[in-house]
């Protein structure tokens, strides 16, 4: 769980797909978990990346790039799109563009009607969640 936390600050909110999707933990040489990652099936092909956290002592080497390409190769097949939603910081959508992902759409207010108090990155409340996809 703390390593969820990471990803999405709020136990609850968590705890809304955590037993619907499948989860994935990466572990470095001594079985230290480094990345955790959430995906559920959304039905017609869609899968979601509901959680995507790497721990803060392994940030900016890659990992989380390589969640998602592993993530795409063990979907690819079976599954025609993995969409992902996030806040609309400028950090974390440079992520997933970098990793291949386009702009789908946007949820106004996700974070100020779902989370119990305000959710801040770089310096601000988060808002609105930012849908992103990429085809499998």
């Amino acid at each position: 769980m703390p390593l969820l936390l990471v990803g999405d600050e709020q136990e609850s909110m968590i705890d809304r797909y955590l037993e619907r999707g499948e989860m994935y933990v990466m572990q470095d040489m001594s079985e230290t978990p480094v990345a955790v990652a959430v995906v559920t099936d959304e039905g017609d092909g869609v899968l979601e990346l509901k959680n995507i956290a790497v721990d803060p002592r392994f940030q900016g080497k890659g990992y989380g790039r390589e969640m998602i390409e592993y993530l795409c190769r063990n979907y690819r097949g079976r599954f025609r799109v993995l969409t992902a939603g996030t806040g609309d910081s400028m950090k974390t959508m440079s992520f997933y563009r970098n990793c291949g992902f386009t702009w789908s759409h946007t949820v106004e207010d996700f974070f100020v009607k779902n989370y119990d108090y305000p959710i801040i990155e770089e310096g601000r409340a988060l808002k609105d969640m930012v849908y992103f996809k990429r085809n499998l």
